[in-house]
């Protein structure tokens, strides 16, 4: 078994508490699906935020879907003039048996533009 890791961010279109879980548990669970991961499967998860979400922690979200007994830490993310406002982004730690080339970064809605190299 392999670690991975694994990348996400979705766009949030307003900065609520209620939103932002929904986004993100969305992410969090397309992640799991397309990797077909479990709970089980998870390390760690990073996430950040861009400077302009104050609502809530994201990784809230992870607590209110189940994924509790993982490590998760959020930071932020360095304000870049011209940089895409009110994202979530996600680095998963993974343990699988997928070869690299195999894992499936997903980037939600207008955050696909983030990474247009590896969003699928």
């Amino acid at each position: 078994m392999a670690v991975r890791a694994v990348r996400g961010a979705v766009q949030l279109q307003r900065d609520e508490a209620g939103h932002m879980a929904e986004q993100v548990a969305a992410l969090l669970t397309e992640i799991l699906e397309r990797n077909g991961l479990t709970q089980d499967d998870l390390i760690s998860i990073w996430f950040t935020a861009t400077p302009d979400l104050h609502s809530d922690f994201p990784a809230a979200a992870a607590r209110g879907i189940g994924i509790v007994d993982v490590p998760l830490i959020c930071a932020q993310e360095l304000e870049i003039d011209g940089a895409m406002r009110r994202v979530v982004r996600v680095l998963a730690h993974i343990e699988t048996d997928r070869p690299r080339s195999e894992i499936a970064h997903v980037y939600l809605g207008a955050a696909a533009a983030l990474r247009k190299d590896i969003a699928q």
